[in-house]
C-alpha cells in the first residue's frame, strides 16, 4: 500500500467522506437512530443491528420516512458468532462495511455498584460493551486494512474516563472498552483507518450536550476530519453527571 509523506494512504481522508456502509450495532430510538440520520443524509446505507427484529423494522420505516434508505440485521451483541454473522450479511447484501459505529453498552442484568461487583455482573457488562466491540473489530477490520480506509468509532459513558462507584461493572466496562479503542487508534495510526470514541457525560435529551443529534454530529466529525490525531470526543463532564445523579437522588427523598 502506498503512503504520502505523512505515512497515509494518499486517499484515506477522501475515503472516509465517500458514502458507502455504516453498520450501527447496538440501534435504539436515541443515539443509533440519530447517527443513522446523521450519515443516511451524507448518502450512506445505514445497516442497523440490534436483538429486537420487530423494532428494527419500525426503525427502518422510520428512517425511510426521513428519506433514508436502512436495512434492518437482527443480533445480539452479546452473542459473537450472530454479531459476525450479521456483519458478513451485511456486506454481501450492500457491500464492505466503510465505517462501524459501535453503540451497545451496558449490562443486560442490571448495574451493580462497585461494592456489590461479581464475577457474573462483569461478565455481563463485558460481555456487550467490550467483547461484542471486539467480535465487531475483529469482523470488519481485516476489509478495511485491505482498502486502505474505514472508520471504527464507539459510544461509551463518562465512566470511560472517571470512575463512578454506583456504576461499578459499566465503568469497569467503559474503561475497559475505552483502553481498547485508544490502544486501536494508536495501532492503526498509518493504516489508513480512523479510529474515534464518544463518551458520554450528559443526560441523552433535547438540549443536552448529549442530545442524540450531538451524539451523532460527534460520531461524524471523528469520521470526517481530516486531523488523524483527534480520536475522542466528551460530551458533557463529569461536574454535568453530577448534577444530574443529586437531582435524581432529591427527587427521590422528596418522593419518599
Amino acid at each position: 500500500m502506498s503512503t504520502t509523506a505523512n505515512g497515509h494512504p494518499p486517499d484515506a481522508s477522501s475515503a472516509r467522506t465517500s458514502p458507502g456502509t455504516i453498520v450501527i450495532v447496538g440501534v435504539g430510538p436515541r443515539i443509533g437512530l440519530a447517527v443513522a440520520r446523521r450519515f443516511g443524509r451524507e448518502g450512506f446505507h445505514p445497516a442497523l443491528i440490534a436483538r429486537d427484529a420487530d423494532r428494527l423494522t419500525g426503525h427502518v420505516a422510520e428512517l425511510a420516512e426521513r428519506g433514508v434508505t436502512a436495512s434492518a440485521h437482527p443480533a445480539d451483541a452479546a452473542n459473537p458468532a450472530a454479531l459476525a454473522g450479521a456483519l458478513a450479511g451485511v456486506e454481501r447484501a450492500h457491500g464492505p462495511v466503510d465505517v462501524l459505529v459501535y453503540n451497545a453498552v451496558g449490562a443486560g442484568r442490571g448495574v451493580t455498584a462497585v461494592l456489590d461487583v461479581t464475577v457474573d455482573s462483569a461478565r455481563d457488562a463485558l460481555d456487550v460493551s467490550v467483547l461484542g466491540a471486539v467480535s465487531a473489530v475483529r469482523a470488519v477490520l481485516p476489509g478495511m486494512l485491505d482498502r486502505g480506509a474505514g472508520t471504527l468509532l464507539f459510544t461509551s459513558g463518562i465512566s470511560a474516563i472517571h470512575p463512578f462507584p454506583f456504576l461499578g461493572n459499566v465503568g469497569l466496562a467503559a474503561a475497559g472498552l475505552r483502553n481498547y479503542v485508544l490502544a486501536l487508534a494508536e495501532a492503526l495510526e498509518r493504516s489508513g483507518v480512523q479510529v474515534g470514541h464518544v463518551p458520554i457525560g450528559a443526560p441523552v435529551a433535547p438540549g443536552s450536550p448529549a442530545a442524540p443529534e450531538a451524539v451523532a454530529d460527534a460520531h461524524w466529525r471523528l469520521h470526517a476530519d481530516r486531523d488523524r490525531d483527534r480520536h475522542e470526543i466528551a460530551l458533557g463532564d463529569v461536574d454535568t453527571v453530577r448534577a444530574a445523579i443529586a437531582r435524581l437522588t432529591g427527587a427521590s427523598a422528596s418522593a419518599d
